[in-house]
């Protein structure tokens, strides 16, 4: 399990990957809605997969919250898409 940090003054998550590299998911509140303006995942670990570690954790979290999401991010929207058991977290 990859710990997330929640940020909420700032509007991020952060998500402990390996060593001392961190993901970054960017949002904006708007009415109960994480309108998700970015994703980062530090380049020393693109292409392995980190992504799809990043929404895995970050996703549930926003659920337990309470929140719906709107994937501002294209690489959300794609995630989601491909993934359709996160589909009921759209708003």
């Amino acid at each position: 399990m990859h710990k997330v940090i929640h940020d909420t003054e700032s509007g991020l998550f952060w998500v402990d990957l390996e060593q001392d590299f961190k993901a970054k998911v960017v949002y904006e509140l708007k009415n109960d809605v994480m309108h998700i303006t970015s994703t980062v995942v530090p380049e020393e670990l693109r292409g392995k997969g980190y992504g799809k570690v990043m929404m895995e954790a970050v996703l549930p979290e926003i659920e337990a919250l309470g929140y719906k999401i709107e994937p501002v991010c294209p690489y959300v929207a794609h995630y989601i898409n491909r993934n359709q058991a996160w589909s009921h977290l759209l708003a």
